[in-house]
């Protein structure tokens, strides 16, 4: 694993050393347990300090023309992509996830994210319309910048979510203060770097460190015109709540409870690679996981029996090695928190346990033993009513939940305060599309699932989220519109004119 140096406030271009820090905190090595080095939690001086920075660079950024922006953009996912095994190293030593994975898809689709905003700014993305309204009046409309951005970001795909919030802020012309989670903040100074060594001015983008206080006191600042959050519903909703009551913009992209429904004209062999990977892709850490795996009746024993034998598929091991594909999960509060929905499974809803539980995967080197390593788990026989299928576990646990016909398996899929993604596997495309059309959700796919490519707008119905990111929905959500009416006729039209003195008879 990579050695890293400790992480201190960014900002005006570089790692503030000697700013002021109301104290450390440790990040974790979750597949050994071991501390990889300190992080200096940001003060509010240096959060304000952060906010200067950015505030300073605003006018000279978002007034400089979208082209050379794009130019500057491009060099940035160069670096990213030049870099990207060293940074993929960092992501796996930060999050615990396989280098098969991280080298392959974290820093990939960010820097795929980056480069397509790019170039949609340097071709024409931020244009207005113009239009003409009567013979001596047109209409145009400016696309114009936000100002400071806030960006919050969520600890199971660092370096991903940090280039999905800050491509589109810094393409639109906005400056931004991000804060990493205090679980995986590793990244963050890295991608500040590369930012500054591309040509992005100094104060563009900035980084503060710490936990809910400092991203609190961040998003309540008021001179933050936005914010852009990722994590959990809870605190989701309280990010949008303080943000709404000062009348800023927001997008977020909270969790989800996602229904995967399998047609009965299904290949077993689809339907099983389908579930695996939206349930243990990533160690189940996804938030647009099907972790609700709908299966007809009449499939359950050959669905079952297919998917014990593929679960051997999944490789714990030695995280630099090629062939493993799972990893622990990313702390031990959260470790703590998956065992407890496993036990609670097991004990209270008397859910039946296919396989996997609350142990350790076999045959871990020596060196894991401390790490947050759990077995890949299954439920079956679930009931709608039960705890693990209804709240969201973010982890390698999958519930099935057998169904007699489809309009009662989209009833249930869609019984659920949650709509961030769906999906359906069947031969007939167009019974998919059917299903798909009655599915309360915001992302949803047809005989894949997880995909989602820089063109694809992304976003969450019900309490799943507000807005898009990515595609070109999501660099609507970065910039404020003006329009203009611009009258030619010579003279105002006006109500306030002289009366004409009537002559008398």
């Amino acid at each position: 694993m990579p050695s890293v140096s400790d992480r201190y406030t960014f900002y005006s271009g570089k790692s503030q050393t000697s700013a002021s820090s109301s104290g450390t905190f440790k990040s974790i090595d979750p597949s050994t347990g071991r501390p990889s080095c300190s992080i200096h939690t940001s003060s509010t001086q240096d959060v304000d300090s952060a906010i200067s920075s950015a505030s300073s660079a605003f006018r000279s950024w978002s007034s400089t023309p979208p082209i050379e922006r794009s130019r500057v953009l491009l060099k940035a996912v160069t670096l990213l992509r030049a870099r990207n095994d060293e940074l993929a190293a960092i992501e796996t030593l930060d999050t615990g996830k396989p280098f098969s994975e991280t080298s392959t898809v974290d820093v990939v689709t960010g820097a795929d994210v980056l480069e397509y905003y790019a170039n949609l700014i340097a071709s024409g993305g931020l244009n207005g319309e113009s239009f003409r309204l009567r013979d001596s009046a047109w209409v145009y409309t400016t696309k114009e910048s936000l100002g400071v951005c806030a960006g919050i970001g969520a600890w199971n795909y660092p370096i991903q979510i940090a280039l999905w919030k800050s491509a589109p802020c810094l393409a639109a012309g906005n400056t931004m203060v991000y804060k990493p989670s205090e679980v995986t903040p590793l990244h963050a100074q890295l991608l500040a770097e590369i930012y500054r060594e591309a040509g992005v001015p100094d104060g563009v983008f900035n980084v503060v460190y710490g936990a809910g206080e400092v991203g609190g006191y961040l998003t309540k600042h008021p001179q933050i015109q936005k914010v852009s959050f990722t994590g959990q519903v809870s605190t989701g909703k309280k990010v949008a709540g303080s943000a709404a009551g000062e009348m800023k913009y927001v997008t977020m992209e909270l969790g989800g409870k996602s229904p995967l429904i399998v047609l009965d004209d299904c290949d077993v062999n689809i339907a099983v690679d389908g579930a695996m990977m939206a349930n243990f892709f990533s160690t189940g850490q996804v938030c647009t996981n099907g972790t609700r795996v709908f299966v007809p009746k009449a499939m359950k024993s050959r669905f079952e029996n297919l998917l014990l034998e593929k679960i051997s598929y999944i490789r714990a091991g030695d995280l630099q090695n090629p062939d493993t594909n799972f990893g622990p999960l990313v702390s031990k509060p959260h470790y703590d928190k998956v065992i407890s929905y496993i036990n609670h499974g097991i004990n209270n809803d008397r859910a039946k346990l296919l396989t996997g539980g609350s142990g350790k995967p076999k045959n871990l080197p020596s060196t894991y033993q401390n790490g947050y390593w759990l077995t890949p788990t299954v439920f079956t026989d679930c009931t709608d009513s039960m705890k693990i299928t209804q709240e969201e576990i973010f982890g390698p646990v999958m519930t099935i939940l057998y169904y007699a016909d489809l309009d009662e398996a989209v009833r249930r899929a869609n019984d659920t305060e949650l709509g961030l993604a769906a999906g359906v596997f069947g031969k007939n495309i167009t019974r998919c599309h059917d299903v798909i059309w009655q599915l309360q959700a915001g992302i949803t796919w047809v005989n894949t699932w997880g995909e989602s490519p820089a063109e694809m707008a992304v976003g969450g119905w019900k309490s799943s989220g507000v807005g898009v990111e990515n595609g070109r929905k999501g660099l609507e959500n970065w910039v404020q519109n003006k329009s203009t009416l611009v009258e030619m006729g010579g003279e105002v039209p006006t109500v306030f004119t002289k009366l004409e003195t009537k002559a008398k008879l």
